[in-house]
């Protein structure tokens, strides 16, 4: 169970919630409190090598970015996701509104996810104006979480336990099945997140604040964890701090909400509220959506495993409470995509579990319970041990497999051919294989959700998996944009390419005249 007494133990004092404990370990402190100690547990802390996380961190940050570049030079794109921040970058990177097309011409993205720390990302896309520089951007992201994570775990564990905790941190299938998604905005909150529970660890409460605030830039629900550090902070002592963190973290879950997205939504309200009142067509009351929160064996599944990856160990710190706001929306939600391990859903639980191992571990190393005491001295590389063994079964397993390294086969020959069919600054309505190429120098829609637009070029991938074969692509281009006539261009493998050989409209939904 979660550990909130005060010796570390496993007794506590009735009817209180006391002040986390640095463990057994740890010198008595008898200075005032304080954020920055200079002597104590800290002092040790600060003698703990940066530079074999550092090393640990790029070979990790290596590792995500080649699985995630070769999947994306073999047009493997599992979702759209990565074409639509790549428009929402470009366009922060023009100083433009962050309109994103493929949601729909003209389509305010604020008003989607209130996600405006994606804006950081606009210098390094001047340097390198393509899809691949936010794949580089997550893993270097997540490989620094991994830094901070590790390092974090030997200042309060000691021995090797910090790189056994890089290992299984850096190889957790959260992690890995976020680098198979291609980019995420819920990148920026994995640092953020193991620099608030390395903070609330040291007991540098001030600090733990400060990185917390950002989180409510990253996705619209990370203010409920927010919240949640606050209430942390009121439990270790810091009442005033805490009570302002929790209030803030609530005004700006609920300010975000109801105010922030309505406002740049064209709709005037919040789309994912649907996620959890509606199953298809089918009205579902919170009541019900409250009652099978566990009514799936994926999602028991998805539980088991977020705690099973830290040896169980996770449980004995409060830390873990700083998943409930996520585990709460995604065990609510309808969509089945929320429930299970695959997908960037469970990659910012990553570095909250990871630590709050290493401080399950220090709470249990003192235990009066002799097979918990005895159990803390080998969770640490058993968790390490789960991960590797995990990683037969995800992702950065590919990476051993030669065909992963192969971009010359014939489909992908095929989709290049196609996207050298189409020229720059056109406008371009097409399917997942071809659009996170096609962001950075052409308007793109997705196929269908740009209804009298009359695109330039309408790009298909015949195999892309429709629910109907598509018999003549010319035929479809022209029931998809009956103002418009189109012809064959090019047509090679599964791919082609219809160009409008009709005038452009005069008005073009979601287009501003200069």
């Amino acid at each position: 169970m979660l550990e909130l007494n005060k010796s570390g133990t496993d007794r506590s004092e009735p009817g209180r919630l006391p002040a986390q404990d640095p463990g057994p370990d740890a010198a008595p402190d008898t200075r005032p409190a304080g954020d920055s100690p200079s002597s104590g547990p800290d002092a040790a802390a600060d003698r703990v090598p940066l530079r074999p996380y550092l090393i640990a961190g790029a070979i990790l940050c290596a590792l995500y970015f080649l699985y995630a570049y070769f999947q994306y030079a073999r047009f493997g794109s599992p979702s759209w996701d990565l074409g639509i921040f790549e428009q929402e970058v470009r366009a922060y990177a023009g100083f433009d509104a962050p309109v994103v097309d493929i949601k729909g011409p003209g389509y305010l993205i604020l008003g989607d996810h209130f996600s405006p720390i994606v804006a950081l990302l606009a210098p390094l896309y001047w340097i390198w104006p393509s899809a691949e520089s936010l794949l580089f951007a997550q893993a270097a992201l997540f490989a620094l979480g991994a830094v901070i994570v590790g390092r974090t775990t030997q200042q309060i564990l000691g021995g090797r336990s910090g790189l056994c905790v890089t290992v299984a941190y850096g190889l957790s299938w959260g992690i890995q099945e976020a680098v198979k998604a291609d980019f995420h905005e819920i990148a920026f909150a994995v640092p953020l997140l193991a620099l608030v529970c390395r903070a609330l660890l040291l007991k540098r409460y001030t600090a733990a604040l400060l990185w917390s605030l950002p989180l409510v830039l990253v996705k619209e629900d990370l203010g409920a964890t927010v919240a949640v550090v606050g209430f942390l902070l009121f439990v270790y002592g810091r009442r005033l701090q805490g009570a302002l963190l929790a209030a803030f973290g609530v005004a700006a879950f609920v300010v975000t909400l109801v105010v922030l997205i309505p406002a740049a939504s064209s709709a005037g309200r919040y789309d994912y509220w649907t996620k959890i009142d509606k199953n298809g067509e089918q009205d579902v009351s919170m009541l019900d959506s409250v009652l099978g929160v566990l009514d799936s064996s994926v999602k028991i599944e998805m539980l088991v495993f977020l705690i099973g990856i830290t040896a169980f160990m996770a449980l004995r710190s409060p830390l873990t409470l700083l998943i409930l706001p996520t585990l709460g929306w995604r065990l609510l939600s309808q969509d089945s995509n929320h429930w299970g391990m695959v997908w960037h859903y469970s990659a910012i639980l990553m570095p909250v579990l990871f630590l709050a191992l290493a401080d399950g571990v220090r709470r249990s190393r003192g235990s009066h319970r002799p097979w918990l005491a005895s159990y803390a001295k080998v969770a640490v590389p058993v968790a390490a041990a789960i991960a590797v063994a995990m990683t037969q079964h995800l992702p950065l397993r590919d990476l051993l497999r030669p065909d992963t390294y192969r971009t010359d086969d014939a489909r992908s020959q095929a989709a290049r051919a196609a996207l050298d069919a189409i020229p720059a600054g056109a406008r371009v309505e097409t399917d997942i294989t071809l659009m996170a190429h096609l962001t950075s120098d052409r308007t793109v829609y997705w196929v269908g959700g740009a209804p009298g637009t009359a695109p330039d070029i309408v790009a298909i991938n015949l195999d892309f998996g429709w629910s109907r074969p598509i018999q003549d692509p010319v035929v479809y281009a022209e029931q998809l944009h009956p103002e418009a006539r189109y012809r064959l261009k090019h047509r090679g493998g599964s791919f082609v390419v219809m160009e409008r050989t009709t005038p452009e409209p005069a008005k073009i939904p979601g287009v501003r005249g200069d």
